[in-house]
């Protein structure tokens, strides 16, 4: 299985699904990852050192390949030229499974990433246009929570993380030294209390909240928790 995780910073995607992309690629899917801008400026960061951040969080996720593009941190927008271009990259991958944030946060990157993504992968089908690759259409489209409201939003679903993966997940999220060791927070602390919170609901030591705006078949009873 192909997954393509589209993200508008480096460490969106390893905060929140970072758990479950390393669950799927330990199970021999293929987890690429395609971040919208480099994340910068930041108070203590530099493009050269939120690269190499990425490139440790990528080892320790197992990430097939990440893709920085260069469209502008903190003022990310759903345009055509770049529902275009991120189009381009889903063809050019040709994801079975597309993973984008949702629209439920205050950061107006994250908002911006939710609906350029979601048009992206309408985009990447059309045909009688000028954008590189053949159409191609991913079968199916999953949002995760990276919001900055200071809410609980009720998933659609929960994938349980185990207490092994969530050491994994830490240590991917605490490579981005430059964004987090000069704040106020205690970011171990932090996932582990969200990921208890939802890893509770499904009766798994952590879990990470998904949501879907259509209806999943199941094939089985036996894999629900």
């Amino acid at each position: 299985m192909k997954i393509l995780v589209l993200a508008a910073h480096p460490d969106d995607a390893e905060i929140s699904i970072g758990g479950s992309i390393l669950s799927h690629a330990q199970n021999g899917d293929e987890v690429y990852l395609l971040n919208f801008t480099n994340g910068e400026p930041t108070p203590v960061g530099s493009v050269e050192t939120r690269l190499k951040e990425a490139e440790k969080a990528d080892k320790i996720l197992r990430i097939k390949k990440r893709i920085v593009m260069d469209l502008p941190n903190r003022y990310l927008q759903d345009t055509i030229e770049n529902r275009k271009k991120v189009a381009e990259y889903i063809r050019d991958i040709r994801p079975d499974l597309l993973l984008v944030q949702t629209s439920l946060d205050q950061h107006p990157d994250h908002i911006a990433a939710s609906a350029l993504g979601t048009a992206a992968r309408f985009y990447a089908k059309l045909t009688k246009t000028n954008m590189r690759g053949k159409p191609f259409f991913p079968p199916k489209i999953l949002y995760y929570y990276t919001s900055h409201f200071k809410i609980i939003p009720d998933p659609s679903f929960v994938l349980p993380v185990t207490e092994e993966i969530f050491k994994e997940k830490v240590k991917a999220v605490q490579a981005y030294e430059s964004q987090f060791t000069h704040k106020n927070r205690d970011i171990p602390e932090f996932l582990k209390i969200m990921g208890k919170q939802y890893g509770g609901r499904i009766n798994s030591p952590y879990g990470e909240p998904f949501h879907t705006p259509e209806v999943l078949g199941v094939t089985n009873f036996h894999n629900i928790v």
